[in-house]
């Protein structure tokens, strides 16, 4: 799961298994599998960025069980 702020403030946490696209054309528009698009203030690589981390973690945790 990642963080991410919707244009007028509001947190929200998004799967990062359920990101399909991100495209910044103007604002950060992030396509889900559901077909839901959210417009976000995060550039597409500070998404990417909280996606890697988000895995890394998740890698981490099996590896260690």
């Amino acid at each position: 799961m990642v963080t991410l702020t919707r244009l007028d403030g509001q947190n929200i946490v998004v799967n990062a298994d359920e990101i399909e696209t991100i495209e910044a054309p103007h604002n950060t528009t992030v396509g889900l599998r559901s077909g839901k698009k959210i417009i976000v203030q995060e550039t597409p690589e500070q998404i990417v960025g909280r996606v890697i981390e988000y895995r890394r973690k998740c890698n981490t945790q099996a590896n260690a069980g």
